[in-house]
């Protein structure tokens, strides 16, 4: 079979069965051997039934969700092509063609852009127009290389057997983000053509929630790329952490008619602390992601920050840092008693004190934390044959 067409449906009787329609007579039109697969998310108002009616193969996705339908539909989709749209009328599967078109062409992945398409008054929120889609848009291209205007357009086409192998796992509209990115990150063929929005004809309340779920988009973005999350925020913090407080430790600064002392000394350190546990963050981050295949991204996931890391280094390089700031402290207590254990000059206490706190407490964080990444290191065995296939695939070693 060639084409899947993939209509995810959660109670829209209003309007499956015209979607129904349209979707095979875009098949008649093309003179293709495929199917329309109508995914029912929990419906309550018969939806399905409509939908078996009008002619569509009909599954259930018991948990509701946008990425759970399509989840399922992918699964159960029969075609070497998969085209799927919106099951509210927001879609002219007119415009379909030309995303079988470049499938044919050899694109594994085409999306369609409605910016460059039309949009209809009133088909989309202000605040998702020119706010929401553009901003969540660039920051996927920025972060991972995607040339794509519209990264949320829900009308998509691609090649099933490599969308499958991806095994995208969120169950809301974050799904249209986590595709993008697990394509993009496996070298996928990834294209893009105008399509037209309409105004929706589903009555009732938008299945969108517009802070909620560009919150999702958001986070889901962020989490996939522990680079720009923790990598080189922590590298920033780290390095102007300690050449302040390397600075600070020998002498008060004046740069122009601002003064730099003591305070600013206690807050160089916290940044350095704040910094270096970023950097383990993002060490950590990295390894999970690689090693649990998270939506098969090794180009971003691999691990780039000391990737020879070792425990025993670890604990050398954190023992000599823990060292030095017992050496410190030592320096600080000796001149305590030689001024007889009476008060002694704060700023020049501190300037012992502040660098011996930060290097006791780096060296012993650097070495728990190379602990903790020698465990997500251990090698995993495999499930024995006669539970293996009880296993679900992404939780399988």
């Amino acid at each position: 079979m060639l084409l899947t067409i993939l209509l995810p449906c959660r109670d829209e009787a209003d309007t499956v069965a015209d979607c129904v329609l349209a979707a095979r007579a875009l098949l008649t039109r093309r003179a293709v051997d495929g199917e329309v697969l109508v995914v029912d998310n929990a419906s309550t108002d018969g939806s399905g039934a409509r939908a078996r009616a009008a002619g569509a193969r009909v599954v259930e996705a018991p948990e509701p969700g946008y990425g759970s339908a399509l989840n399922v539909g992918i699964a159960h989709a029969r075609g070497r092509f998969t085209i799927m749209a919106d099951c509210d009328g927001s879609y002219d599967l007119a415009a379909a063609d030309a995303l079988l078109d470049r499938l044919l062409a050899g694109d594994e992945l085409v999306v369609g852009d409605r910016f460059a398409g039309g949009i209809a008054p009133g088909a989309m929120p202000w605040l998702h127009r020119y706010v929401g889609n553009p901003v969540l848009s660039w920051l996927g291209r920025r972060l991972f290389g995607v040339t794509l205007r519209d990264l949320h357009c829900g009308l998509r086409g691609f090649d099933t057997r490599r969308v499958r192998a991806l095994d995208l796992r969120t169950t809301g509209m974050e799904w249209a983000t986590e595709m993008i990115v697990a394509a993009a990150t496996a070298g996928m063929r990834i294209g893009e053509v105008p399509v037209p929005l309409h105004v929706d004809r589903r009555r009732g309340r938008p299945h969108l929630r517009t802070w909620a779920d560009g919150w999702r988009h958001l986070r889901l973005l962020l989490l996939l790329s522990p680079r720009w999350l923790f990598l080189y925020p922590g590298v920033v913090a780290t390095g102007l952490g300690l050449v302040a407080t390397t600075v600070l430790s020998l002498t008060p600064v004046r740069i122009g008619r601002f003064g730099f002392d003591i305070a600013t000394l206690l807050y160089a350190a916290a940044l350095t602390l704040l910094g270096h546990g970023l950097l383990w963050f993002a060490a950590i981050s990295e390894r999970l992601a690689g090693r649990l295949g998270v939506g098969a991204r090794p180009a971003r996931t691999a691990p780039v920050w000391w990737p020879g890391w070792r425990l025993e280094r670890g604990l050398v390089v954190g023992g000599v840092l823990a060292a030095g700031g017992i050496a410190l402290a030592v320096a600080s207590l000796v001149r305590w008693r030689a001024a007889g254990f009476a008060a002694v000059d704060p700023t020049t206490t501190v300037r012992i004190v502040v660098p011996a706190v930060l290097s006791l407490v780096l060296g012993v964080q650097m070495a728990f934390s190379s602990l903790l990444l020698s465990v997500v290191d251990l090698p995993t065995r495999a499930a024995a044959p006669d539970v293996a296939a009880d296993v679900p695939r992404r939780w399988a070693a």
